[in-house]
């Protein structure tokens, strides 16, 4: 009896240890999906196109620039800018001054031939500036192909 006590003993030990060390896989894998992933991704809302550097489905951005057939320039809204951004008084551009800035706003805009936006989509890489210093944001193949898209969209003239 004791010969087959053992092994069955042992056998429900190892399943029970294996089931354990997969339940602690499972957790794992879960809690890293839900660590949010900031990346680039493109939005049309009508002519409007905007090229966005954060979580996705969210309202958390970093940089987001937008523009319109025939520009050639792009509005960058967010907590980062490019290097490159050159900031001018809302009332010398084309948009609407917000009424309760009293005309003191400003709103920063990018050269759609700036070399941080040509970067992004030949090399992938953007530098930018921001409250916590200077830092890259980085674009996969794939995003830099969107960034691509987004830059011919904006400069064609075309609605």
């Amino acid at each position: 009896m004791f010969k087959i006590l053992i092994p069955a003993a042992a056998a429900l030990g190892l399943i029970a240890f294996a089931a354990q060390s997969q339940g602690a896989d499972v957790t794992t894998e879960a809690t890293a999906h839900t660590t949010p992933v900031m990346g680039w991704s493109v939005h049309h809302e009508g002519a409007l196109a905007k090229l966005a550097y954060g979580v996705a489905n969210s309202d958390q951005l970093a940089l987001m620039l937008s523009c319109q057939p025939g520009d050639r320039t792009a509005a960058i809204y967010g907590d980062v800018l490019p290097e490159a951004a050159t900031v001018l008084p809302a009332s010398l551009t084309q948009q609407a001054i917000d009424p309760l800035s009293l005309g003191e706003a400003e709103e920063s805009r990018l050269s759609l031939s700036d070399p941080a936006l040509k970067g992004l989509a030949d090399s992938g890489r953007m530098t930018v500036r921001g409250d916590a210093g200077r830092f890259q944001l980085a674009a996969s193949d794939e995003e830099r192909r969107m960034v691509g898209d987004f830059l011919a969209y904006c400069s064609a003239g075309r609605a």
